[in-house]
């Protein structure tokens, strides 16, 4: 039996549920999985793993510090395994941005990263008005304005497609030693 270990880089909740959803399907197709926030993986965790899935969300343009500090200090080790790793970011809600091709925050992690995972993805996240505090309401309001997004403060929008995740772990799943 595989063992999996699907790491989380969150702000909101959005990449936590999404990460959840991806080791639903991996354990029903046989793996091992668990769940870990990025930020308390120990290497000694990472050595017993066939698998490592890494989910990280996007706030204000950037990926968190915490994601690119664990990718260095663990090339090695990652690059041992298979591993997959994809970014949650509303800008995939648009069509043409929600690829790891296309997205220009994958994009941008890639040229920042060392690391090279052996399969990408990308998910577009959630709008939660009502839970951001005054400051991230309004800072996201005003890019959603400026994208063309939905600004009512009162409203949650989940852009997030749930088939496109479950295809994506379908194929986590396939990947063998």
């Amino acid at each position: 039996m595989l063992k999996t270990v699907i790491l989380y880089s969150t702000v909101d909740g959005q990449t936590q549920a999404i990460c959840q959803r991806i080791g639903q399907v991996l354990a029903e197709s046989g793996e091992q999985t668990s769940l870990v926030n990025l930020a308390s993986m120990t290497p000694e965790q990472l050595v017993d793993v066939d698998k490592v899935v890494i989910g990280a969300s996007i706030r204000y343009g950037k990926h968190r510090p915490e994601l690119f500090k664990f990718v260095e200090q663990h090339k090695d080790l990652l690059d041992s395994k298979l591993t997959s790793f994809f970014t949650v970011n509303v800008v995939a809600r648009k069509a043409l941005k929600n690829t790891p091709e296309t997205n220009p925050y994958m994009q941008k992690f890639l040229t920042l990263s060392a690391w090279t995972p052996k399969m990408l993805g990308v998910f577009a996240g959630k709008i939660d008005y009502p839970r951001y505090r005054f400051f991230d309401k309004v800072m996201i309001r005003f890019i959603m304005w400026m994208t063309k997004g939905p600004t009512d403060t009162s409203g949650t929008f989940e852009f997030t497609d749930w088939a496109k995740v479950d295809d994506f772990a379908k194929q986590v799943a396939a990947q063998k030693c």
